[in-house]
């Protein structure tokens, strides 16, 4: 393990003004982004729309890596350029994630166990070898008045260190992504009483596999009301029952949180993450890792058209932009950099 190399990776990631955009859909996720559009999921197709977000003008300045499925690392862009390498050469950090997928968790009805540990070394030893600098884990938890159960959150928080420790022997930055899921109908009291519960698991395990802290990254959820909750928070309040939890849970010895949008709005993520910023400084950088909230914008402009592609850039530079603003917590949406 090279200490150093992995936490200057690390606070590069979480750079001032900077965060990750999340292009790591599976080939199921990504299909079902494209049918948004009625556009099919080739590889070609999924090639050129990413290679299209990758070479965006000016992104370099709000993006400082991106998290990349395994087709997408050993894709070519159409110079014949690895696009791990067309990131590089822009100065964004290529990451991958590794992880299996959610599945049923035997014996607890209605919650999942994220797998992928089998076989990691030698997939974590070939994504070096293909230009990765950090790696990505998802665990999911669902929510209710009865779940989590207490095994499901122990379950996922040891399979997230064994992971993390794994990516640290090959000087992979691991970003921990524990994510309490926004569906359901809780508020956002329970919502911020799991998301604690489940980070101080998840920082216990870390510490017991001898995870080193300043070599990671948390990507958790903000603390929100459930979508069929029917209440509504404001983006002071989403950021204040937020820091609570990372506040007692999560050790300053972390450079920063990348926040994860979780099915909210691109506008809703911004607000959110610019009222944290609002607040003053904080012991980790907070930042953003965001999938849907990046790309929506860019999707709708895109369209699976080649004419569009200059359009669908400036759609990704202006909510990059924002996100940029929001680092910062001087997001206003009518000075939203075009």
């Amino acid at each position: 393990m090279n200490f150093e190399k992995l936490c200057q990776t690390a606070r590069d990631l979480v750079a001032p003004g900077k965060g990750i955009l999340a292009a790591d859909e599976s080939s199921g996720t990504i299909q079902k982004r494209f049918d948004s559009i009625s556009v099919p999921s080739t590889a070609d197709n999924r090639r050129d729309y990413r290679e299209l977000l990758f070479t965006t003008p000016g992104v370099e300045e709000a993006i400082s890596g991106v998290i990349l499925y395994d087709e997408t690392l050993r894709q070519e862009s159409s110079s014949g350029k690895r696009l791990a390498a067309v990131l590089a050469d822009r100065n964004i950090i290529p990451g991958i994630k590794v992880d299996a997928g959610a599945k049923p968790l035997a014996g607890c009805p209605g919650e999942s166990v994220t797998e992928g540990l089998d076989g990691l070394a030698d997939r974590l030893a070939e994504y070096v070898n293909l230009g990765a600098r950090f790696a990505k884990w998802r665990a999911v938890i669902d929510i209710s008045d009865t779940l989590p159960s207490a095994h499901c959150i122990e379950v996922n928080a040891h399979a997230l260190a064994r992971y993390a420790a794994l990516c640290q022997e090959y000087d992979l930055v691991p970003i921990v992504e524990p994510e309490v899921l926004m569906d359901g109908d809780n508020g956002i009291e329970r919502c911020e009483e799991v998301t604690t519960d489940v980070l101080h698991a998840t920082y216990h395990q870390l510490h017991l596999q001898g995870v080193k802290l300043e070599g990671t990254l948390l990507k958790p959820n903000m603390v929100l009301p459930a979508k069929q909750s029917g209440e509504t928070a404001t983006p002071e309040e989403v950021a204040e029952a937020s820091l609570r939890a990372y506040y007692r849970a999560v050790p300053a010895a972390v450079p920063g949180i990348v926040f994860l949008s979780g099915g909210q709005s691109p506008e809703e993520a911004t607000l959110n993450l610019n009222a944290m910023n609002a607040l003053g400084s904080h012991p980790w950088e907070l930042s953003f890792s965001y999938g849907r909230a990046l790309q929506q914008p860019v999707l709708q402009a895109w369209l699976g058209e080649a004419d569009n592609s200059l359009m669908a850039q400036e759609a990704f530079h202006t909510v990059a932009m924002a996100n940029h603003q929001a680092r910062y917590g001087t997001y206003e949406p009518a000075l939203a950099v075009a």
